[in-house]
């Protein structure tokens, strides 16, 4: 039977008791041991645990004649528990968390200062009877030019055709109604981004700026 490293003293730790004091006393002067648990011996006598790994390599080397019993040696004795410690928190899980702090003190700063601070009004497109004047004349002229553009292309294709160069007409209405729309639906979207990011920066604590 393999007998313990002395030099492991992980694992259970028992409290020392007058007994195991004595026997580690004896132990000291115990030729049958080796140096190092003899070493081992005199260095857990003077403490108030002692690793059961240890105690007991200790105990298997002695003589068998003078060494207590194993129930004699830990009469008195209990067993003592190590909190394990506590998890460290990776890199990634510090950032989120802090994060997630940012966030909570925004909005806890928001709901703060909702009584105080003015609501900003949103400027919606349209909202004046001059952008609505300047809004259609200018999708008007657009559509009248593409009407003009496709109307000559398709009769310098079509040898004059007037139904043909009609028709070639509407195509280019629709083609700039369409361009039209969509330069609209880019510039709304840009707006409702500037805005959006305006109110966010706004709800910034003042503390953190100070930091």
């Amino acid at each position: 039977m393999d007998q313990p490293d002395p030099r492991n003293a992980s694992g259970l730790i028992i409290s020392a008791s007058e007994p195991m004091r004595s026997f580690l006393a004896l132990a000291c002067d115990d030729h049958r041991l080796s140096d190092e648990l003899r070493d081992i011996a005199s260095d857990l006598r003077s403490r108030n645990t002692v690793p059961y790994k240890l105690l007991r390599a200790i105990w298997t080397g002695s003589n068998p004649s003078t060494r207590p019993d194993l129930l004699g040696l830990f009469s008195g004795s209990d067993f003592v528990f190590t909190s394990p410690k506590p998890r460290e928190k990776s890199e990634e899980l510090k950032l989120r968390l802090l994060k997630l702090k940012e966030i909570a003190e925004r909005k806890e700063y928001a709901e703060l200062v909702k009584d105080i601070t003015p609501r900003k009004q949103v400027e919606e497109p349209f909202s004046s009877y001059k952008d609505q004047l300047g809004f259609g004349l200018h999708v008007g002229l657009t559509m009248f030019t593409g009407y003009l553009v496709g109307y000559a292309s398709f009769r310098a294709l079509f040898n004059r055709n007037p139904a043909l160069s009609a028709a070639g007409g509407i195509l280019g209405l629709v083609l700039a109604m369409l361009v039209e729309t969509l330069l609209f639906i880019i510039k709304t979207s840009k707006d409702d981004q500037i805005q959006s990011s305006k109110s966010s920066s706004s709800f910034t604590p003042t503390t953190k700026k100070n930091q």
